[in-house]
Order: structure tokens, then C-alpha cells, then sequence
């Protein structure tokens, strides 16, 4: 072998030590193969995705169970090939007899599912054999629709709704909750065709970008809340009470548009038998409505936008006594103020949140269904989190089904960073700490220990929680320590801007954030997301250098992780030496912090705070100086 075929091969093994590739599965590779999607992390030059014109119009009268409804839908096809088959989405059979579920449920949560009653294919009827129990139902068509073209389907339909409320169903006797509550074509993608998935009660969802006309019937004296923009106000409204709800979008100050004392005088409603309540959203993935006749009502509004100047709706209908609800609307203002400026410090996408009294702690688009909480930090808390799921999965159009770390995950960060401005960053992160990191942090397991970009489709209990919350969440926050504040949100809005309102896989959040920031993460994102690693990290030696002294580190646990060198000098001072996960790029096992001082070190010790160290055992040198405070 000559010398310069020698000096070629190990320049080559250096490049390729320095560009890790990142696993990816081969349905995965073949979307980057046919250019739906790019390796810069944008959608690619031949990217598609689908959508629907929905028109619904569904009748509840409470306190009768029965949800009944009509549908039309104007399904149209982007795709490359013609579609011979449909797959509807039938969520609501989750509640019935022998449907598969993750977990065990009571006589309450049981009911018939969801029947339809007729179906039609570009006004023709046509037949749709019952579901049996399953979430999903594959729909032959009589007519291909061709690239480019689309489709009319037509549902009549009907359910009961569940005695044992949670994410949908009967909140009381007469407030009811509908979510999921009509059929609905499922995503149709580039990369795994048809979401054939089976809801479960347990993952969250996947759902196309679509436009959406809603009618929801029910008697007089019933308010109703929900995602879009409510179009006759006027006609379902006494005029003062109109005139209260009219005001609240231009109010920073919370209005009572409805009091107890109004609820019980029952004249809050035009006083027909029925009202018909008329909703509009555009480029929203889902809808969900809050029906009730003892709900009270609180209303506002806050600027999101402050280059526009546009404002959104905040709103909350709660029983009057639950305490905390009545500090809702305030706590929706934060939220909406705090996300839009600060992280991801993007205006508020929609024009209005609400959140109502329910049990879940839930997220829809545009609304929430809170569980009511003695404690008003707690409930802040919650309805900073839901609120923060506007962005993902809302937005960002995430495939919550497999994914889930790409909306909890984040959302979860966020939460992390909120709180922080809330009750302060040593507050903040002890509660992180007990509520989202300690659990599996301190007592590695089995199941936490399985990587990240695992499908959360075939995972359940604390390895699909971990998964999809605390692993992630510290995922992003070590990213945004390694990278800085303007080069993190950088980006993460090169990311967003990109995908908002399609779908975005891991990998396009992966090759976006290393395009925008001008960095080579792939190394960091195999690190966090493809192994089966856990938080351990020891002191190895300490030895003197020019400057100082070199600290180096062992990563026992695999995972990078950023970490503070707590040191006390023999003179009795106190220093912090930060070191972010970046120290680990060149070598995840071992690493080397210099400590630049021309003191003398007594006593130091690692402590990575939120990333909770498996074993603290090995993480100190020296001797602790006498009446010293740090532990």
C-alpha cells in the first residue's frame, strides 16, 4: 500500500467518524429515495399530503346520551397514485364490548359504538359493513380517485355517549363533552400509506390538515364552547349576553359572560326549543365541542402578535365551584403570552383557546378538557401544558400514534422552561425533577432503557411514558444548552417554518435542526434517540494542566448530558464550571473539562441537576472543606 493511497483511507475513516449516520428504517429511506422529503430536512420536491372539507351537523339533548349526526366530505387526492380504498376512522367504537384496549375498563366506560347509518359515495349509497368493534374500517369505492381529484362521502350516524368521562363522554348529567365524535377519513402519507393504526385509549392521534363547517343542536338554555369560530353568536345569544361575549376579544380583563346567577335564571339563550350552534375552522386537524347547561363562563382576550397586533380568544366554562377554574382565562392569557414571545417564541397559531371543567388534562385544537385542582400552581400548571400542545401537534402536524416525544416531548420542555418563569428555575426544575425525571432516572430499567425512536404504537406503560415525555423533554433541553438560545430557535423555527401544517418525521426535526444551526448533530440525536441508554456520569481523574486543571469524565449511562462542576477551592471560594452535552461529541464515553483557575482545588463534584444521575457515588473528588454548604 503506498503512502498516499494510506494518507486517502484514513482521511475517509476521520470524515466518516465525524458524519455518523443516523439509523433509519427502510420505509423511512425509501420517502428520502423518492424525494417527498429532503436530507436538509424540508419537505421535498415531490412532498404531498391530503386533505378534506368536512360539513357536520350533530344533535345532543341532554341529558339523553344519544349523539346523532350527518357528515359530508369532500376528501381530496394529492397523492401519486389513485385511491381504490378508503380508511375511515371510527374512534368512538373504542367504548364498545370486545374493542381492544390497553387497559381494563368498567361497566361505565362501555357502550354500543358508534353505528352508521348510511354512507355514500358521491351521493350514491353504497354499503359499510359494520366495524365490529375495531377503531378503523378499510371502505372499497365504486369510483378510483384519481390523482388530483376528489371524492364526496356521505355519513349518517349515531352513538352513546360514555357514563365514565375522561377524554370524552358525559362530564355531568347534563354537560357532555364530544371529541372524536364523527367519522373521518385517516391520514393517507408518503411514508407508511394508511393510518391503519387501532386507537387504544392509551397513544394520542394522527390527523389530516382540513376545513371544517360544524352545527351542533341542542335545547335551549345549553352554552356550547369548542375548536373554530363560533359564526352566530348573535343568534344563540340574548343580546347581553352577546354584547359581554363581543367585547371579551378586544378585553385584557377577564368578563363573566355567564354567572351562576345567570345560569339559574336559565335566559342566557335565545329561548327557541333548539339552538344551533354554527362553527368554522380552516387548516385544523380536528374539532371538539363542550355542551352544557350549568357550565359558568368566563371570557378575554390577549395580543399574540405583536407585529400584526392580532389577538386571541381565551376562554373557560366550569362549574362555579370549582375554585380554581375561575383564574382560567388568566392562566390561558399567560400561556398564549409567555409561548408566543419566549419558547418556541412563535405568535399563537389560532384565534382562540379555550378550557373547559372535565377530568382528562387533555389537549384538542383550540381547547382543553382540565380536571379542576385545590391547588392553583397545579392548576396553572396543567393548562400550561395542554395550551402548550397547540404547537405540536397542532401546528406541526406530528404522527402522535408512532411519535409521541415530537409533541410531549416538546411540550413537555416547554413546560419545563414556563415554569421556570413562573416560580423560578431551582422551583421549577425540583418539581421536573419529581414529576418527569426521577421516576426513571434513579431506578433504570428494562423497559426505560428502550430507545426513544421506538413506535410508541407497540409500547405501553412507564416505557411508553418515558418515551414520550421526560427522555425527550431533556433531549431538547441539552440541545438548546449545547447550542445557545438564538442558534436553538433558530433551528427549531427553520423546523417549524418548514413543516407547520404538514407532517413532519423525526428525521425531517433531525436534518433540520443540524441545516439550520450549521452543525453536524447527527452524532447527538443517535446519541439520545436510537440507543438504550440511561443518565450516569463519573469523575475519573483530576489532573493539573497549564491553565488549571483537566477534569476528565466518564459516561457510564451513554447518554450525553450536560453537568455542573461544583468546585470549593482550598481558600475557601466556590466556583461553577458548566459544561453542556457537547463535550461528549468526540467521545461518548470519555471526556475532558477544563477547569481554568490558578487556585487550588479542595473538593468538586458533578451535578447535572435535571438530568438526574443514576449514581452520585462517583461523582466527587477531594475532600469537602469543613462547614462547606455544598452536598
Amino acid at each position: 500500500m503506498n503512502k498516499a493511497f494510506l494518507i486517502l483511507c484514513l482521511l475517509a475513516c476521520q470524515k466518516a467518524n465525524a458524519q455518523q449516520t443516523l439509523f433509519m428504517p427502510q420505509n423511512i429511506k425509501k420517502a428520502y429515495t423518492n424525494e417527498t422529503r429532503s436530507m436538509d430536512g424540508k419537505p421535498g420536491k415531490n412532498y404531498w399530503q391530503n386533505y378534506g372539507r368536512y360539513t357536520i351537523n350533530v344533535v345532543v339533548a341532554p341529558p339523553a346520551k344519544a349523539v346523532t349526526g350527518n357528515e359530508t366530505i369532500s376528501y381530496f387526492n394529492n397523492s401519486s397514485k389513485p385511491i381504490n380504498s378508503i380508511v375511515i376512522k371510527l374512534i368512538m367504537n373504542i367504548h364498545a364490548p370486545g374493542t381492544g384496549r390497553q387497559g381494563t375498563v368498567g361497566a361505565d366506560y362501555l357502550t354500543s359504538g358508534i353505528h352508521i347509518d348510511q354512507f355514500t359515495e358521491n351521493g350514491k349509497v353504497s354499503k359499510f359493513a359494520d366495524a365490529a368493534g375495531e377503531t378503523w374500517k378499510r371502505v372499497s369505492l365504486a369510483k378510483p380517485v384519481a390523482h388530483g381529484d376528489s371524492v364526496q362521502l356521505g355519513f349518517t350516524w349515531h352513538y352513546d355517549l360514555s357514563e365514565k368521562s375522561g377524554r370524552e363522554g358525559k362530564l355531568d348529567s347534563t354537560s357532555f363533552f364530544l371529541a372524536y365524535f364523527y367519522p373521518r377519513v385517516a391520514v393517507l402519507d408518503d411514508v407508511f400509506g394508511w393510518d391503519r393504526m387501532a386507537f387504544t385509549d392509551a397513544q394520542e392521534f394522527y390527523n389530516d390538515f382540513n376545513d371544517y363547517t360544524v352545527a351542533v343542536t341542542v335545547p335551549k338554555n345549553f352554552l356550547v364552547w369548542g375548536t373554530g369560530d363560533l359564526l352566530n353568536a348573535a343568534d344563540v345569544l340574548q343580546p347581553p349576553y352577546f354584547e359581554k361575549f363581543n367585547k371579551s376579544f378586544t378585553s385584557d380583563d377577564v368578563i363573566n359572560v355567564a354567572t351562576q346567577k345567570d345560569i339559574e335564571a336559565k335566559n342566557i339563550t335565545i329561548q327557541n326549543a333548539t339552538n344551533t350552534w354554527k362553527w368554522k375552522a380552516s387548516d385544523i386537524s380536528d374539532m371538539a365541542y363542550c355542551i352544557s347547561d350549568q357550565y359558568v363562563w368566563d371570557a378575554a382576550s390577549i395580543l399574540v402578535d405583536k407585529k400584526t397586533g392580532r389577538r386571541a380568544s381565551c376562554q373557560s366554562a366550569y362549574l362555579n365551584n370549582a375554585t380554581n377554574f375561575h383564574n382560567q382565562v388568566k392562566h390561558i392569557q399567560h400561556s398564549l403570552d409567555w409561548y408566543s414571545n419566549n419558547w418556541p417564541g412563535i405568535a399563537y397559531p389560532f384565534p382562540k383557546s379555550t378550557i373547559i371543567q372535565g377530568f382528562a388534562d387533555m389537549e384538542y385544537p383550540m381547547m382543553a378538557n382540565d380536571s379542576p385542582q385545590p391547588d392553583d400552581v397545579i392548576q396553572r400548571f396543567i393548562a400550561e401544558h395542554e395550551v402548550g400542545h397547540s404547537y405540536f401537534p397542532f401546528y406541526m402536524g406530528i404522527n402522535e400514534h408512532r411519535y409521541g416525544f415530537m409533541d410531549e416531548g416538546w411540550t413537555t420542555a416547554f413546560e419545563n422552561l414556563i415554569g421556570q418563569a413562573d416560580i423560578g428555575k431551582e422551583k421549577a426544575n425540583t418539581f421536573f425533577k419529581q414529576f418527569r425525571v426521577a421516576g426513571w432516572a434513579l431506578n433504570p430499567t428494562d423497559e426505560t432503557q428502550i430507545p426513544i425512536i421506538t413506535p410508541v404504537n407497540i409500547l405501553s406503560g412507564q416505557a411508553m411514558g418515558e418515551n414520550e415525555y421526560g427522555k425527550p423533554a431533556l433531549a431538547y433541553l441539552a440541545l438548546k444548552d449545547m447550542l445557545g438560545d438564538v442558534l436553538f430557535k433558530k433551528a427549531l423555527h427553520g423546523f417549524m417554518d418548514n413543516w407547520h401544517g404538514k407532517h413532519p418525521i423525526p428525521w425531517d426535526m433531525f436534518n433540520s435542526f443540524s441545516t439550520f444551526s450549521g452543525k453536524d448533530l447527527n452524532w447527538y440525536f443517535s446519541n439520545w434517540f436510537m440507543n438504550p441508554f440511561y443518565m450516569d456520569i463519573s469523575v475519573d481523574k483530576l489532573t493539573p494542566s497549564a491553565t488549571g486543571y483537566s477534569l476528565n469524565v466518564k459516561n457510564i449511562g451513554g447518554y450525553a448530558i450536560p453537568t455542573d462542576v461544583l468546585i470549593e477551592y482550598t481558600d475557601n471560594t466556590k466556583e461553577i464550571v458548566h459544561a453542556t452535552a457537547g463535550i461528549w461529541e468526540k467521545n461518548q464515553q470519555a471526556a475532558t473539562i477544563n477547569i481554568i483557575t490558578k487556585k487550588k482545588i479542595a473538593f468538586l463534584k458533578l451535578d447535572s441537576s435535571i438530568y438526574m444521575d443514576a449514581d452520585e457515588s462517583n461523582n466527587t473528588w477531594g475532600q469537602k472543606i469543613k462547614g462547606s454548604s455544598n452536598n
